[in-house]
């Protein structure tokens, strides 16, 4: 897909993969909803960075795990922009707790989790459907993780909740394909910034450093990596649809022979 000229909305925009994204795709030439569920001075910040590269930006304020608030993002992108031809499912979340301590996974992290990383981006196609189907070509690109193949990530719902996100990715691409749309994914490997710095406290700059000597390319995800594997899929080949594409600097084959 040639992405100027086209309109966008991606969800969880404020900071890390989002932003990033954000940003990709204005570079680009294309018009973008940032959209936010608490961090409005971040995402306010984004917004005036997508407007600064010459397009349409817009700011949507939201919680995507409610299906009003998917409903009424975009009606709002395609008021601004008068088009939706590309979807991002970027929101998320997660809880850092060690794999075997299942006591304190409870009933209200299952839900969350599988509400935000799952439910969610199904609320945001289903809304964007009819719009996306309109635009003739359009992308939609969900942002899953390398936990859904290893099982290895910051708890167990949510290596659950990425392998479901795949395989729904995989089903919404063989319905909507007919209709012009293709649907893929990227899973990405340890991600530098806010997020994994939260999660593994002081010993951040550690760990980064151990991961980076683990992997065959010696380094690890940055968002804007990320960001421009995203641009890669919707850029690229129009006959790639129903894939994840890993973006872990070759983390997950392992180390040595």
């Amino acid at each position: 897909m040639l992405i100027e000229g086209k309109a966008a909305i991606v969800t969880g925009a404020s900071r890390g993969v989002g932003a990033a994204t954000a940003l990709s795709l204005a570079r680009q030439g294309c018009s973008v909803l940032v959209n936010y569920a608490q961090s409005s001075e971040a995402a306010a910040a984004v917004c005036k960075q997508v407007e600064a590269c010459g397009v349409q930006a817009a700011l949507f304020q939201g919680d995507v795990s409610e299906d009003a608030v998917c409903r009424g993002m975009v009606e709002a992108a395609v008021e601004e922009f008068g088009r939706l031809d590309i979807l991002i499912n970027n929101a998320g979340t997660t809880e850092f707790i060690p794999a075997d301590d299942f006591e304190a996974v409870n009933d209200e992290l299952w839900s969350r989790l599988m509400d935000v990383n799952v439910k969610a981006a199904f609320q945001c196609v289903r809304a964007a459907r009819p719009h996306l189907e309109a635009a003739g070509s359009a992308e939609i690109v969900s942002v899953a993780s390398v936990a859904a193949f290893t099982g290895r990530g910051s708890c167990i719902p949510y290596c659950a909740s990425k392998g479901a996100l795949v395989t729904m990715t995989r089903s919404l691409a063989r319905v909507l394909g007919p209709k012009g749309v293709r649907v893929n994914a990227v899973a990405p490997g340890f991600i530098k910034g806010d997020w994994l710095r939260r999660g593994v406290g002081e010993n951040y700059d550690a760990f980064v450093a151990e991961k980076d000597a683990e992997a065959p390319l010696q380094t690890s995800c940055s968002p804007e990596d990320v960001a421009d594997a995203i641009l890669g899929l919707i850029s690229g080949s129009d006959l790639v649809t129903g894939e994840s594409l890993t973006v872990d600097a070759g983390h997950t084959l392992g180390g040595g022979w």
